[in-house]
């Protein structure tokens, strides 16, 4: 597959995770629709759009849903088994990556280290660089029927991949993949933005990771 371009953009200040819309108002929006295991169904749409400020990565998912789960609310939680928008970075592109895992509330789990090995939470400092704001609100719920309309945004600074010194995402090349899953939710479903050539559903596999570009 192609490499995914992130474009970088000029802001006139900080902005707030609610506001990250607006910013990336242009900025070409990329499905997250491979379905290599076909465990529901029916699936969720979801989209993502992305830039960068020099020193944050801006994210921002889209998801259209029939339902949605949001039990944890504290983060570092497991919140893979609700309704769940995940990103994947390898900045060496190797099998040493962080994953960034944030639920429809935008409660976050992050782990880095290196594939098959130890991979240990994240200092609290780390979590708090990391801004969020969902459409959902924040509050934890069992289940909503739909259908569901929902954004989730995420503003990621370079001092949150922790492992790494990096000053800026100017003209970086880093490998990654992008994720909706939710193992507990009515209609449990795998699905990537970057296809994965695995039998059964695994993310924490960045032989597979697609390539980034930073502008």
């Amino acid at each position: 597959m192609d490499p995914l371009i992130i474009a970088k953009v000029i802001l006139g200040g900080t902005i707030a995770a609610s506001e990250v819309p607006a910013a990336l108002e242009g900025q070409p929006w990329y499905e997250i629709k491979c379905d290599t295991w076909k465990v529901a169904e029916t699936n969720p749409t979801v989209r993502f759009r992305v830039a960068h400020t020099g020193d944050a990565l801006l994210l921002h998912f889209h998801v259209s849903d029939s339902e949605a789960r949001a039990v944890n609310d504290k983060d570092n939680g497991r919140v893979w088994e609700d309704s769940c928008c995940e990103f994947f970075v390898s900045p060496d592109g190797n099998d040493t990556y962080y994953n960034f895992e944030c639920n429809c509330i935008g409660t976050l789990l992050l782990h880095f280290g290196k594939k098959g090995s130890e991979r240990p939470n994240a200092p609290h400092e780390a979590y708090e660089a990391v801004q969020r704001w969902s459409s959902l609100g924040s509050d934890p719920f069992e289940h909503k029927d739909g259908p569901l309309e929902w954004d989730l945004i995420e503003i990621i600074p370079c001092k949150a991949l922790y492992g790494h010194k990096i000053a800026s995402f100017d003209g970086r090349k880093m490998k990654g993949n992008f994720y909706k899953c939710g193992d507990k939710t009515l209609s449990p479903h795998f699905l990537s933005w970057a296809p994965i050539d695995l039998p059964s559903p695994a993310f924490h596999c960045p032989e597979f990771f697609g390539e980034m570009v930073f502008e």
